[in-house]
Parts: structure tokens; C-alpha cells; sequence
């Protein structure tokens, strides 16, 4: 990993050095675009409408044109002029209960390392948000521009995730939400029945990007043929779905009767002994930890990548 920013997070009259890394990645397999008739590569030109001649980015500044179509050019001077927080601080603004941030306003992670020989402000700093279970609201200013963020800890590393605000956030008010029936008591049961069935321990371990891995075997197949093309397959046929539900409570009984046909699959689960032929409590309890000791041996894997 590198790090792509270099600063200190302002703590009251106390400064701790830091370094920052982007902490996550997109696995989709990349693309080139290509002439389907050669194969030729793709290249884009930015090409100037007025006098028709290909224009280097150097030579590119910014028009904002207004609902009414007044138009305005900024250069890079006059974006340098607008008043940002000081690039190589991270100003504490105040600490927050966590659970009052709402999860949409997340937006990208960065983890946070300490650039000292010396990380005592660091870890204290962790140690502290860590024990008193709340979230440092700061400033952060990446590439010339100022965002609110959310400070935490994870594993026992500081991390940064910048926040939307809240004009980024779509108000939005669905007529057939307003207009729609409560739900029957017996329905709100049928569904924390099937609820507590499908419940269990979170492990993102247990899930896979299938289309990412069916892609790869995909291409992985036209590499090997030697031709560089995709054998053409037989159609699955599609799995039909319902219609319209009608009856609610039967559609919830045979969503139990699945769930309960599922759970041999499942390691873990919490059904609990509920209707719909779910695992006993001993299979689950047997499941369930199997699915501990897998997550703990998989876990200093975990630790030692630190992310991307």
C-alpha cells in the first residue's frame, strides 16, 4: 500500500501525526473497449467543438452554467482562492454518539497510520474513542476539497470515512407507501417467525461475488480454447417467480417450509426450533461453532493485509 496523504489530527492542543491509505477496492474484472470488428483498441480525444483541435488537459479549465444558461469559467487560480481547511490537518470538531450517524451518509474509507517513531497520541487517541464508544467528527481535505468525516477504530487502527452532507442525501416520498394497508398481526408474526429462522452471526466470509467468479471461470475458458472467444452455451431456463401476492400469509408459510429446507446447508443458524422444519438447537450450536473456529483462523489473514 501507499499513502496518498501525509498530515496530523488536531486533538485539542494535540497533535498526532498521521499517514492516510484508501482502505478498500473494486475486484470487478476491468474492461478495454474495443472495435468489434478488428479489435482495436478505443482511444478518446478531447476535442475542442469551437476551433475542432485536440486540446491537452493542461490547457482545460471548468464552465459552470447556471439553470438559466449563464456561463462562468474558473480557473485553477480561482478554485485556489475559495477557503478549504488546512490541507495537512485534520481538525476534531466535536465526538458524536456512533449510533446517531446514519449509515447512508457514509461515503469512501481511509485507513489512518501513525507517522512517528513515537505513536503514543495515536494509540491514546484510539484507546480512548475505543472505551467510550464514540465517533470524532473532523474535517479532511483531500484533492483541494473539504469533507466532513467520521473517525473510528477498527481493530485497534484509527480510520477515517468522509461523510455526505446532508443536501447529498435525495428526500424522496412514495404514494404507494402512504397509501398502503397496515400489516395483519398474524403477517407481523409470520414474518419475525421467518426473520429469527434466517437469522445469524454476521461473517462476510460466508458470501461470494458469484457473478465476479462465473465471469473470471468465463473468461478463463476462452483463454484456454485459443481463440480468444467465449463458446456459446446453452440457455438456463429462468426459475419462475410468483405473481402478484395475493394471500401474504400463505406466501410467508411457504417461505418458512424453503428456509426450514435450507437450514442443513446453513452452518450457524439461529432458527430455534420454529414451524417450517428448521435445525435443532444442538445441530445449530454445533454449526455455530465451527463457523467461530473458521472466522478465527481466518482472521490474522485478515490483520496482516490491512486492507487496500
Amino acid at each position: 500500500m501507499r499513502s496518498i496523504w501525509k498530515g496530523s489530527i488536531a486533538f485539542g492542543l494535540v497533535n498526532v501525526p498521521v499517514k492516510v491509505y484508501t482502505a478498500t477496492e473494486d475486484h470487478d474484472i476491468r474492461f478495454h473497449q474495443v472495435h468489434a470488428k478488428d479489435g482495436g483498441r478505443i482511444k478518446y480525444d478531447r476535442v475542442c467543438t469551437v476551433c475542432g483541435q485536440s486540446v491537452k488537459f493542461a490547457d482545460i479549465d471548468k464552465q459552470y452554467e447556471s439553470p438559466e444558461g449563464e456561463k462562468v469559467v474558473l480557473t485553477d487560480d480561482d478554485f485556489a482562492k475559495l477557503p478549504v481547511a488546512e490541507k495537512h490537518e485534520i481538525p476534531v470538531l466535536q465526538f458524536v454518539p456512533s449510533d446517531q450517524i446514519d449509515p447512508i451518509l457514509y461515503d469512501k474509507t481511509y485507513y489512518l497510520e501513525p507517522d512517528s517513531t513515537t505513536p503514543k497520541a495515536y494509540v491514546l487517541l484510539a484507546a480512548t474513542l475505543e472505551r467510550i464508544d464514540r465517533t470524532a467528527l473532523v474535517h479532511f481535505t483531500l484533492r483541494q476539497k473539504t469533507r466532513l468525516a467520521a473517525m473510528r477504530v477498527r481493530d485497534g487502527m484509527l480510520v477515517l470515512q468522509t461523510l455526505l452532507w446532508p443536501d447529498e442525501v435525495r428526500s424522496v416520498s412514495f404514494e404507494s407507501l402512504e397509501e398502503a394497508k397496515a400489516p395483519r398481526p398474524q403477517e407481523i408474526k409470520m414474518a419475525e417467525t421467518l426473520v429469527e429462522s434466517m437469522s445469524d452471526d454476521f461473517d462476510p466470509d460466508q458470501f461470494t461475488d458469484e457473478y465476479q467468479v462465473e465471469l473470471q471461470r468465463l473468461l478463463e475458458e476462452a483463454i484456454a480454447s485459443g481463440d480468444g472467444k467465449v463458446a456459446e452455451r446453452a440457455a438456463e431456463p429462468a426459475e419462475e417467480s410468483d405473481a402478484e401476492v395475493v394471500d401474504l400469509v400463505a406466501a410467508l408459510q411457504r417461505s418458512l417450509e424453503a428456509s426450514g429446507a435450507r437450514g442443513g446447508e446453513k452452518s450457524g443458524g439461529r432458527g430455534g426450533g420454529k414451524s417450517g422444519g428448521t435445525k435443532s438447537t444442538g445441530e445449530k450450536s454445533s454449526g455455530a461453532a465451527k463457523a467461530r473456529k473458521t472466522t478465527q483462523r481466518k482472521t490474522p489473514q485478515k490483520r496482516t493485509r490491512k486492507g487496500a
